[in-house]
């Protein structure tokens, strides 16, 4: 008998048809909006799934380093956005140059004049292009909106071409916040666009959205021209907790064995080494079970996770644990496991996590 492909739990296996579903359904809303749809790579960071979101429509990837662009452009998927205001370093530059010089087209990230100047002291105009990214509400990178034409000058001036810009409404990442985040994106996309009219620079690609976001924003008076969500093809916990995923639409489970067990109570053996550790303030656990829609992981170590449920399986069980932070736990992983459907016994594919770990 050949040995099984399946390793030992704990493992990441992907349910085929449910993330299929998932990039078709955020590809026809795209298109029926009439934006176009760049998906974030850093999700997944996976050749394969990349090359199956670019047959279903999308213009190309988002990524969050260079490293991973790296990674995406050696396989032929070499249209990119780093989605980062890089602070640019001579080896990340010669890196940059040497994919546009096989051929790669590249845009960077920047929200600042000074980080504007850095990529054109280190000979990056005319190789890549510059999106502006704005703050939307999150807080987090981005700089005003209607400063928006300011750093789209400085870097016209450099020589770089402007695409335009862009943000990240991250604040969406919470209970009932879904579509005021998406409004206070549109009205900062809005004035960042009107900003760069303003200095002669008209906005070739307006790009927001996230996971939670998008399809809020697909039904709003808003500049966008493209859309980035990352996790809705894999889903996770947050997006399940959120109402963004229903539990049948989680692509993604991190396979588990009952390997402790008390009266309401089971251990399992994928810890944060595992699932990753991300727990947002709301979250109402580290963690859930796919198929026991009740039960809560109430204690994450690095190689336990305490489940609390009320009808708890026998040990030995093999269970489907969903993490908190799809992104978090692929980035966890050398492989995935990609199956038709949740009863097979063997997988119909093994794919390398190809970017994981490039973080620079």
């Amino acid at each position: 008998m050949a040995p099984s492909m399946i390793p030992g739990t704990p493992y990441l296996a992907i349910d085929l048809e449910r993330m299929q579903a998932n990039i078709a359904r955020v590809a026809d809303a795209a298109t029926a909006r009439g934006v176009a749809l760049r998906p974030h790579a850093k999700t997944h960071k996976c050749i394969e799934i990349g090359r199956m979101q670019l047959a279903a429509g999308a213009a190309g990837l988002s990524v969050a380093t260079v490293g991973e662009a790296e990674v995406f452009a050696a396989a032929g998927l070499d249209d990119l956005f780093i989605a980062y205001p890089l602070w640019i370093d001579p080896d990340r530059a010669a890196r940059l140059s040497a994919m546009v010089a096989r051929g790669a087209a590249i845009s960077v990230g920047a929200d600042s004049a000074a980080g504007v100047d850095r990529l054109g002291r280190a000979g990056l105009a005319g190789r890549v292009a510059v999106r502006v990214e704005v703050d939307a509400g999150h807080h987090r990178s981005g700089c005003d909106p209607g400063d928006a034409g300011e750093v789209a000058a400085a870097a016209a001036n450099a020589g770089f071409e402007v695409e335009g810009v862009f943000a990240f409404p991250g604040h969406a990442y919470a209970p009932d916040a879904r579509a005021t985040a998406a409004v206070q994106e549109a009205e900062a996309l809005t004035t960042a666009a009107a900003a760069m009219w303003s200095v002669g620079l008209p906005p070739r690609v307006v790009s927001g959205g996230s996971t939670p976001s998008y399809d809020a924003s697909l039904g709003l008076t808003s500049p966008v021209t493209e859309l980035r969500p990352g996790v809705s093809a894999l889903g996770d916990a947050q997006q399940w907790e959120l109402g963004v995923l229903a539990p049948d639409q989680v692509a993604l489970t991190c396979h588990a064995t009952v390997i402790s067990a008390r009266p309401g109570r089971i251990v399992v053996d994928a810890g944060s080494k595992a699932l990753g550790a991300d727990r947002a303030p709301w979250a109402t656990g580290f963690g859930r079970l796919l198929d026991h829609p009740d039960a809560r992981i109430v204690l994450l170590s690095e190689h336990h996770a305490v489940v609390e449920l009320d009808d708890a399986p026998p040990l030995g069980t093999r269970v489907r644990v969903v993490p908190n932070h799809v992104c978090s736990a692929v980035n966890l992983a050398d492989e995935l496991f990609a199956f038709h459907a949740a009863e097979d016994l063997e997988p119909a594919a093994r794919w390398r996590v190809a970017a994981r770990g490039r973080n620079s």
